[in-house]
């Protein structure tokens, strides 16, 4: 009977020392995890190589129980389809610009307003700063988390009609542009005839003719192959283009903190990397189109002012949607650091 009573307590025991380790999470394993993350445009992109920063980093610190997973040339859908499957909780990430975010939450738009950031420098202050980090946190409001700024770029100006020097010679040019209600303004108040489609139909679109042109950053129209369907660049700098890293906030809620604590890390540490490839590469686009036989035109500072003047009613236009104490906000903020 003493035998059986130190086998019972030996037993319990062990049973006591099992229940502690399982209730403090000693005896589980940490739980393997698949994060998919789409963009629109393809795998020779800034972005993209930003992308693989952010998957070396977080499959590096997590010792391979994370893994990123990436899909670029919309083969998740266009920037707003990944956005609402963000929301629904069906995909974890995307990267867009700021400009489809405004069709969720209007005061996005501030960030669309034509020739706002006078140099990538203030932009990167600005966006990284408190006012940046405002918007990002407001994101959750629609579903998202707002995890840091990357980089898109000044945006640039091509057809196949005209060499742009001027306003005027925009005027009658059928123009993609994204769905956004300031880019359609400002494109309209040049004279030309704005035409929203997803970036996926872009370049068909040019070879047939269905619109003469489009603006996006140089990177892209390079790596995009524009220069097969269009004749003219014109470094316009007319928007800068940011981009957004969010994910899903109904998932990351689900993430445990530490997971929560890399991947925002991850995000901001791959932001920093792709923000200085994109302008490296930005630099060689240029060099690269010239060679590839498009004809860039860099406007000389007169002609610049010639469309900052032309789209400077912009801003009132839109001040109701967007805020005006947003609008006063974040142009105090570009002020300040502009004079430094």
């Amino acid at each position: 009977m003493k035998k059986m009573g130190k086998l019972m307590g030996v037993l319990l025991a062990g049973m006591v020392a099992v229940s502690l380790l399982a209730g403090c999470g000693g005896g589980a394993a940490p739980e393997k995890r698949t994060i998919k993350v789409g963009i629109g445009l393809n795998e020779q992109s800034p972005q993209y190589k930003g992308l693989e920063k952010f998957k070396e980093i977080v499959e590096r610190d997590s010792k391979g129980r994370i893994e990123v997973q990436l899909f670029a040339s919309s083969q998740l859908g266009d920037d707003t389809k990944m956005m609402t499957a963000l929301r629904a909780g069906t995909l974890e990430m995307t990267c867009p610009s700021t400009a489809p975010i405004s069709g969720l939450d209007k005061k996005w738009m501030v960030f669309d307003l034509p020739f706002l950031f006078p140099n990538e420098e203030v932009a990167d202050k600005v966006l990284d700063g408190p006012v940046g980090q405002k918007y990002l946190d407001s994101l959750s409001t629609q579903g998202i988390k707002g995890i840091a700024f990357w980089e898109n770029g000044y945006r640039q100006l091509t057809n196949s009609k005209v060499n742009v020097k001027t306003p005027a010679d925009v005027k009658g040019l059928k123009i993609r542009t994204m769905e956004n209600p300031v880019h359609l303004a400002t494109f309209r108040t040049l004279g030309a005839n704005p035409t929203p489609m997803p970036l996926g139909e872009l370049f068909t679109s040019m070879q047939q003719h269905i619109v003469d042109g489009q603006e996006n950053p140089l990177t892209t129209i390079y790596l995009q192959k524009y220069y097969e369907v269009q004749k003219y660049t014109s470094v316009t700098n007319h928007f800068y283009s940011p981009f957004v890293f969010m994910f899903s906030q109904k998932i990351w809620n689900t993430l445990p903190k530490e997971d929560q604590e890399l991947i925002a890390r991850a995000g901001k540490e791959a932001g920093i990397y792709q923000r200085k490839t994109n302008r490296e590469m930005m630099q060689e686009a240029s060099a690269s189109l010239e060679k590839a036989g498009m004809v860039v035109t860099r406007l000389t500072p007169e002609q610049a002012q010639a469309f900052v003047d032309a789209t400077k009613d912009i801003a009132g236009q839109f001040e109701a949607e967007i805020g005006k104490d947003n609008v006063q906000e974040v142009k105090a903020e570009i002020a300040k650091y502009s004079q430094k």
